[in-house]
């Protein structure tokens, strides 16, 4: 590789030397020396192999000049180890192309300095009751707020710290920049995706493209005073720390350091997490209150003491006839721990919670967005991304910028999503019939069991047979989601989105609906389908040759809680597991594998006793988005919402996950993962309007589950037309066989349902169901109104947000007014030569900082910058 970048500066890096400049990013490839290469190898073998170095080598080698052409300085570093090479390419972009490149990219610059006023609800409330709030803590070096604008270069001037070239830019800003250079630099023919870092790393050009860590995250071991730690050390000590669990997160530490698109997620997580706790502290007390409930109810116990009254139907045609008091000791009880009239309270509570929850955050979200300067960020100054730009067939003037942009016809995006959409609805179909077999798997586990003899096997028959069928589901779900997201991925691409945030959310909706299919598919089986179309003795309704399910003696909706927990809860402690474990491995393994191969001197070298920052970075994992994260949670808040009437503790278990799941991505993004390029949002993008679709479906599903699949209803009849006590509701429940079952079996028997000794349904029967329906109906519009009447009282926009954003749009206005006063005073030649400089002219014709990159390249940059020639 000396051949391609022999103008370079090559130096070995010593544990005791600087470098040479301030890297903004780091290239990194990997080289095996010709002596290394095994001798046993085939000609052919070696023919394929030196044919692939060679073409490896000329992209690397186009790729590099195209970069020094537009002006980037480098530095290159190389680790001789024993079996391999590693190439270290330090790059840095000097002021001249760093003004060109924060225009194109409308970066927003601040105009005046203010202080920070970052606040917290909890906080305020706290302090109003006076109360010491535990969960504030004073975090140095908090970043001071601005009112910024879009960067103009011939306004330089005027922007704050204009005349401090080396930290007017954010670092953050910096790698922005660096990585837009990278991602659209051409080495190639377009046609052939011969373009940007992305596509040099998937075919093994580069190994790794990644900005540097601040430095160490360890503190010092000699005390230093808080201010003099850097940003990654700051972060670790006051966030991804285990004992700031019931901190506040330092979010402007957060966005300053990885930017506004993870900063977004962990205000997000924060957010959601507090508002887990009262939610939590709610259901806890709806279970405790299921507890004593459970003890007192008088149908359980006359299931109990009824010994051999209710002698029920077979569950199959070679299953015998059982008692129902046999399972008494924990299916009747432990139905009534979720079903009683504290889960309807409970799930009228949680829609309106959830309601609330999102009218919040939309009020957190519009604070963040601007005081983070992203408010305008999706509508106005998102780009094309580099990959759509690159492969784009055309041209197209944008109607609100009025720049010429690379255009995809709709015509032939829609086609390929009508495409895509068939792929989508054929894995669906695999969830289904995944799900279906689920189903005959805990039928036919169901039947054998009854028909085995055994006692213990035969009473808890359907119990067993429910949970491990949750545990095939479990794998089942896990397995196809690892398949299901490479594919979502190729057709996102294929369907060729213009910007970044519309890629995503393509992504997002795709995966999103087959992950909604693939974990929501047997809740919702076992929901509202399960023991609801059975049929009756004689006449029993049968799928693929096999009998429908009935409800275990307990009811559904207990099988639904335990399923839900195995599903939740499993999920979470196997995601916990692998966020704690799987990192740890990965860094290890890195670790190992560069501790294996031992650095080799050159002759008068001496071994570094200290590993260089960017060979440390390299060690490190690639951060792969946050798309993972955002789907477990968005999932957690389906489970605690959409099924809460069967689950009130759903919360609680969200809630405790999640305490541990700050820390962990915490200390994922500060310890083990390479730094991201900063990326900027608005906010969590597509995942709040999967969220309001969930809260809608959350007050359906809760209504249909306490009408249908909650005995609430049923009780509340029979306290009202029988007995207020509920004596003899056991029997009210029960209907019994058939006349012709009885012949035929020459035996009694009875079973759930309402329906007479004809086998139709009875007068009760229909006027539940009216009632039923009324309740559905009553509900909705009840939780629906309230919700609306909230979103009226809560403005999506606080007030204090609207007075800021006119004061920054007055003094972009103001900044621009004084700019023109000073043009005027200049005379007639100078303010022409100044409206020239502000024209779309040749690049000759402008300064440094106003040209392209490549004459920038040609001649160095003023001192003081494109504003003192101004």
């Amino acid at each position: 590789m000396g051949m391609d970048l022999g103008i370079l500066r090559a130096r070995p890096w010593r544990g005791h030397e600087l470098p040479f400049l301030a890297s903004d990013f780091v290239l990194v490839w990997e080289t095996i020396p010709r002596e290394l290469l095994k001798p046993k190898d085939s000609s052919e073998n070696k023919g394929v192999r030196e044919r692939s170095a060679i073409i490896h080598r000329t992209w690397r080698k186009r790729f590099l000049d195209k970069l020094l052409d537009i002006g980037i300085h480098m530095e290159k570093h190389v680790s001789r180890m024993e079996k391999k090479v590693v190439h270290y390419l330090l790059l840095s972009a000097p002021w001249s192309v760093l003004c060109y490149y924060a225009e194109e990219l409308q970066l927003r610059l601040p105009l005046q300095a203010l202080p920070n006023q970052a606040s917290n609800w909890s906080a305020r409330v706290l302090g109003r009751l006076g109360i010491r709030n535990v969960m504030a803590e004073e975090v140095p070096n908090l970043p001071l707020d601005h009112y910024t604008c879009q960067f103009k270069v011939n306004k330089l001037q005027w922007f704050l710290g204009s005349d401090r070239q080396d930290t007017f830019f954010s670092t953050t800003q910096r790698h922005q920049i660096l990585y837009e250079i990278l991602a659209t630099t051409q080495y190639g023919r377009s046609k052939d995706r011969e373009v940007g870092v992305d596509w040099l790393l998937s075919e093994n050009v580069f190994s790794a493209a990644f900005p540097l860590h601040d430095g160490p995250f360890k503190l010092p071991p000699e005390e230093s005073a808080p201010s003099s730690l850097n940003q990654r050390q700051i972060l670790f000590q006051y966030w991804a720390n285990w004992r700031k669990w019931y901190k506040y997160q330092p979010l402007d530490h957060i966005r300053k350091y990885f930017g506004e698109k993870v900063a977004f997620y962990f205000a997000w997580l924060g957010f959601y997490t507090g508002w887990l706790l009262p939610a939590a502290v709610v259901g806890t007390l709806v279970f405790i209150a299921g507890i004593f409930l459970m003890f007192d109810d008088v149908p359980a116990q006359e299931v109990c003491e009824s010994k051999e009254q209710y002698r029920m139907c077979p569950l199959c045609k070679s299953c015998p006839y059982w008692l129902l008091s046999r399972p008494c000791s924990a299916a009747p009880q432990a139905g009534r721990l979720f079903d009683h009239g504290g889960t309807i309270f409970f799930s009228m509570f949680m829609s309106l919670w959830a309601v609330m929850f999102l009218e919040y955050w939309k009020r957190m979200n519009a604070s963040l967005a601007h005081r983070w300067d992203c408010s305008d960020f999706e509508d106005i100054e998102e780009r094309p991304r580099p990959q759509f730009t690159a492969m784009a067939p055309m041209t197209i003037i944008n109607p609100i910028t009025g720049a010429e942009e690379p255009y995809f016809p709709k015509r032939n995006r829609h086609h390929r999503i009508l495409a895509g959409s068939m792929v989508i609805i054929m894995m669906i179909a695999i969830v289904v019939m995944f799900v279906v077999s689920v189903i005959l798997y805990r039928v036919v586990v169901a039947i054998l069991l009854s028909s085995s003899g055994y006692f213990r096997f035969v009473a808890s028959a359907s119990r067993i047979a429910s949970i491990t069928g949750s545990v095939v589901n479990l794998l089942f779900i896990l397995i196809l989601s690892k398949i299901y997201i490479s594919l979502a991925h190729f057709l996102t691409k294929w369907e060729m989105h213009r910007t970044q945030t519309k890629y995503e959310d393509a992504f997002i909706f795709k995966v999103f609906v087959f992950q909604f299919v693939n974990f929501y598919s047997s809740p919702f089986y076992i929901a509202f389908f399960k023991g609801k179309f059975v049929g009756y003795p004689g006449n029993y309704v049968n799928f693929l040759g096999v009998r429908n399910e009935e409800c275990s003696p307990g009811g559904c909706l207990i099988e639904l809680a335990q399923e839900l927990l195995i599903i939740m809860v499993g999920k979470q402690i196997i995601n916990n597991m692998q966020e704690v474990v799987i990192p740890k491995l990965k860094c290890w393994w890195q670790k190992q594998r560069f501790a294996s191969s031992k650095k080799v001197p050159k002759e008068g070298e001496s071994v570094q006793a200290e590993k260089a920052p960017w060979e440390m970075n390299y060690q490190l994992l690639v951060f792969e988005g946050l798309f993972d994260e955002y789907l477990e949670m968005v999932m957690q808040f389906g489970f605690i919402t959409i099924f809460v009437a069967a689950c009130p503790l759903a919360p609680l278990f969200a809630l405790l996950n999640n305490w541990v799941e700050i820390r962990l991505d915490a200390q994922k993004f500060v310890c083990d993962y390479r730094r991201p390029v900063a990326e900027r949002a608005q906010g969590i993008g597509i995942w709040f309007y999967i969220l309001e679709v969930i809260a809608h479906l959350a007050v359906i599903s809760n209504a249909f589950l306490i009408a249908f699949t909650s005995d609430f209803l049923p009780r509340t009849y029979y306290k009202y037309i029988y007995d207020i006590n509920l004596h003899g509701y056991v029997n009210f429940s029960l209907s019994h066989a058939p006349w012709d079952f009885v012949q035929q079996n020459n035996s009694a028997c009875r079973y759930q349902a309402f329906r007479d000794l004809d086998g139709n349904f009875s007068s009760t029967y229909w006027q539940l169901l009216t009632i039923r329906l009324g309740f559905i109906i009553a509900f909705e519009h009840v939780v629906f109104f309230i919700a609306g009447l909230i979103k009226l009282l809560v403005p999506d926009i606080p007030e204090s947000v609207e007075v800021k954003v006119k004061r920054e749009r007055y003094l972009a206005k103001e900044a621009l007014a004084e700019n023109k006063v000073g043009f005027a005073s200049l005379g007639a030649p100078a303010l022409a030569a100044e409206l020239q400089l502000a024209a779309p002219l040749p690049p000759p014709v402008l300064p440094s900082c106003f040209e392209a990159p490549e004459r920038a390249a040609e001649q160095p940059a003023s001192p003081s910058g494109a504003g003192a020639e101004t």
